[in-house]
Order: structure tokens, then C-alpha cells, then sequence
């Protein structure tokens, strides 16, 4: 499979409510056979460019593209769906069997009776509920309905599968669980699929390619480290997590490296600026490390600050340790690491991450 080429494409789409725009998207290839996520803030337009793509939703203006045809009449666009499946967050089943929801849409499309028993088998066992065959969907748990959604779903073998936010009401355990067994599938299958989430770890497991969302318009769209790691503008750095933000302006250039001062500290970076220049700075959280004293483990690091914790915050797994160092700072450290080193609030400590830790986007003049 070509991984280049596009399935769906749109053109300069546009969707209105009330004569406002909510929805603005001057152009989106989707590659074949490769997972998409969409993550942004409630409200950001994920819902509606899923709806308007699965053509649930009508644009005000532009053009959708399905494998160069472009959707432009009644009969291409029921063509169209049939090339299509989607999931809700919400699991919405007919009430009857785990069987007969599963074959529904095979029965829609008139496959034999013997046929449609031989898919349905194939996908009730991918998606681990063949023992679920025969009960009710009432009777259903909320990750067995999602799953019996899900088979459904992938049964009819779409070229495309849309998921709306499809494990947000999963407990953590069945989330994972089924988050697991659909990155098989779909790298079984090779299924082009767009996903809304607000999980950005969900989004990094799954995905090929993510598109960061604000107000009706991609902000940035890339592969997961391109995105995570390469933010082009204060806001999608925040929502991908680069916790520590600060401006500056560059006071020393050298042979692809700079320093800039910020808040009468200096700090390098890697990047191609000038003397001079504004620029806002970045860094994940993960990427800086903390000690009582500069140790062997920072000889590397270009960067190191003294600094007083003025906050632990729990998180589950680690410690979000926000900092003071003349400027603000953020780290993650693991609870063994915490208790090793006895950080408590008030505590002075050593900062450090590399210059190469540091993202750079340069300010207009």
C-alpha cells in the first residue's frame, strides 16, 4: 500500500451555524491506510469535521474528495456511505443480540446468510465477545457495547472508519484493555481511520498522524513527534504538554546554538536566530532532571539552574514538580525518585535539561 496516497480529501470546507463559523478547513489529505487522530479543547470542531465527513452534517461550502471523486450528488454520496462506518461515544445498538447487531450491516448490504455468520464469528473473536453472542444488548457492560460497536463496525470492512471519542465513558482498565485490542486490528486490517479523542496518550499509541485542533481550525497537523515535539505556536505546545513556557531575546549566537536571557538567567538552545530576536521558548516536562547537587548525570546538559520547589503535585504515576529558578519551571519525577532524594516544597534543588530539550519558536518583529 502506497502510504502517500490520499483516500479522502478536503477543500476549502466551511460549516455555519447561525452565520457563525465553526468549522474552517482550507485543505486535509488523509493518507490511506494510516490513523488519524484529531485532539483539541471542547469545542474545537472534532465532532463536526467527523460528522461532516461520514456526510452527517452538511457544509456550507467545499468539497470532499473520496479516492479523487469528488461527493457531489445524491447517488455518490449513498456510495459514498457505503465505503464508511462510524462509532459514537455512546454505544447505539438495536435492541436485540449481540449476534444480530453485529450482522445488521451485512444484512443491509445482502450478503448470504451463511457468509454474514462466518464475518460475524470473525469479529465477535477479534473483538473478544464471541461468548456474547447470543445476549441481549440491554444486558450489555459499557466496554461490551462499545466493543459489540465496534465489531460492528469493522465487519462491514470499510475503507474508512470514523471514531468519535469512543472509550471517553470506559473505566480506566476497559479503556486500556480495548484501546489494546483496536491498535491490532487496525494494524491487522490497515483500516484508514479518523479519531476524535481528548486522550493524548490514546492519540500517540494509535496514530500516524495528528491533527491539533482550535476553534473550527487545524492548528498543526503532523506525525505524533512532529506535533509533540515540534509545536508551531504558543497554543499547541501548552496542549501537548510542554509545560514550561518562557520569552526571551537572544543575547549570543554560535555555530547552531544560541543563548537567550530570561529573567537575568541564560539559557541555550538549539536554533537558527539572530541577535536580537524575541523568542518564546519550550520544554517537556520529562526532559529536565533534578538533583541535590549538579551531578555525573548532568555533565551533558548545557543547561543548569539552581531552584526552589515551590510545588509537588501528584499525578498517578509521577510527580509534577513546579520550580522556581529565577524563571518558572516544570518537572516530572517518579515516586522512587521523589522518596530517593527527599524533595519536599520549599527545597533547593538543581535544574537541567539540554539545549537540544529546548523548542524555539521565533516572535514576529
Amino acid at each position: 500500500m502506497n502510504a502517500d496516497k490520499s483516500i479522502l480529501e478536503i477543500r476549502n470546507l466551511q460549516v455555519k451555524r447561525g452565520g457563525v463559523s465553526v468549522l474552517n478547513i482550507p485543505h486535509l489529505d488523509v493518507p490511506e491506510g494510516k490513523v488519524m487522530s484529531l485532539i483539541g479543547p471542547n469545542g474545537a470542531g472534532k465532532s463536526t469535521l467527523l460528522l461532516m465527513l461520514s456526510w452527517l452534517l452538511k457544509s456550507s461550502q467545499g468539497d470532499i474528495i473520496f479516492k479523487g471523486k469528488k461527493i457531489d450528488s445524491n447517488h455518490a454520496v449513498i456510495d459514498y456511505r457505503r465505503h464508511l462506518a462510524m462509532v459514537f461515544q455512546e454505544p447505539l445498538l438495536f435492541d436485540t443480540t449481540v449476534f444480530e447487531n453485529v450482522a445488521s450491516g451485512l444484512k443491509i448490504r445482502g450478503m448470504g446468510h451463511h457468509k454474514i455468520g462466518q464475518v460475524v464469528d470473525e469479529y465477535l473473536n477479534r473483538f473478544g465477545i464471541a461468548h456474547l453472542v447470543d445476549r441481549s444488548a440491554r444486558k450489555l457492560s459499557g466496554g461490551e457495547a462499545q466493543r459489540t460497536s465496534l465489531a460492528r463496525a469493522f465487519a462491514t470492512k470499510p475503507e474508512i472508519v470514523f471514531l468519535d471519542e469512543p472509550f471517553s465513558s470506559l473505566d480506566p482498565p476497559t479503556r486500556e484493555s480495548l484501546t489494546g485490542d483496536l491498535e491490532r486490528i487496525l494494524r491487522e486490517t490497515g483500516t484508514t481511520t479518523i479519531m476524535a479523542t481528548h486522550d493524548q496518550m490514546e492519540a500517540l499509541r494509535l496514530s500516524d498522524r495528528i491533527a491539533v485542533m482550535n476553534q473550527g481550525k487545524i492548528a498543526q497537523i503532523g506525525t505524533p513527534e512532529q506535533v509533540m515535539n515540534h509545536p508551531v505556536d504558543e497554543f499547541v505546545a501548552s496542549f501537548v504538554g510542554m509545560e514550561t513556557v518562557f520569552s526571551g531575546h537572544v543575547t549570543k549566537t554560535y555555530d547552531g546554538t544560541f543563548i537567550t536571557s530570561v529573567s537575568d538567567r541564560e539559557v541555550e538552545a538549539v536554533g537558527a536566530v539572530s541577535m536580537g530576536d524575541r523568542v518564546v521558548c519550550f520544554i517537556r516536562p520529562e526532559n529536565v532532571i533534578l538533583s541535590r547537587n549538579p551531578s555525573e548525570e548532568m555533565t551533558s546538559a548545557r543547561n543548569i539552574f539552581p531552584g526552589i520547589i515551590v510545588k509537588i503535585i501528584p499525578m498517578g504515576l509521577f510527580h509534577k514538580i513546579q520550580l522556581d529558578c529565577g524563571f518558572s519551571l516544570v518537572a516530572y519525577v517518579t515516586h522512587q525518585s521523589l522518596e530517593n532524594m527527599s524533595l519536599k516544597e520549599k527545597d533547593h534543588v538543581f535544574a537541567s535539561f539540554k539545549a537540544t530539550a529546548v523548542h524555539v519558536i521565533r516572535k514576529e518583529k
